[in-house]
């Protein structure tokens, strides 16, 4: 059997996001909480899965004003929705140490399918504790009204305070069972 099971080590993982302000600069922020299990196979990349959790109240954009805007109902609703999900429907290999990922992600009380590009699995080391580790990178672009984001404010000179487009980039490390 070449399925090899791993759980996301929250210490040092992160998902990111990268957001249009103003319309003339990016705003970036990440989560801290993220955990999950990671199932790979090698061998059939098709028997592999992803379920990941994000502790959407970790958000974290270096302003204090904004990340309690953004915890707010105006946007994530952590009171209401304090999770961030993933789980995965399809794994295909799609080049060496490169794959895509499908799966349904859900933010702010909504569900939809995306597609994630991956770099890795990394090859598995060994920490100084003994521990065997592998990581993995993950991107994606999501539209914030699509999970109903839509808190906005238009701009006197034209355009609006904060883009629609998502970016969104995961850093995993991962502990093999």
């Amino acid at each position: 059997m070449s399925q090899v099971t791993y759980t996301i080590d929250p210490a040092h993982s992160t998902a990111g996001f990268k957001v249009r302000h103003l319309m003339v600069a990016n705003v970036r922020g990440e989560f801290s909480g993220v955990t999950g299990t990671v199932v790979h196979d090698a061998e059939n990349p098709a028997n592999s899965s992803i379920q990941a959790t994000i502790d959407a109240r970790t958000v974290h954009t270096r302003d204090e004003q904004r990340d309690a805007h953004l915890k707010s109902a105006d946007f994530l609703d952590v009171e209401k929705y304090p999770t961030i999900t993933f789980v995965s429907t399809k794994v295909q290999k799609v080049g060496q140490g490169e794959g895509k990922v499908t799966g349904n992600l859900t933010l702010h009380g909504v569900t939809k399918e995306v597609v994630l590009d991956v770099e890795g699995p990394a090859p598995e080391v060994k920490d100084p504790w003994g521990n065997t580790k592998s990581g993995a990178s993950a991107s994606t672009k999501i539209k914030r009204s699509d999970f109903g984001l839509v808190w906005n404010a238009a701009l006197e000179t034209g355009g609006v305070l904060v883009g629609e487009e998502v970016q969104i980039t995961l850093e995993v490390e991962l502990l093999r069972k």
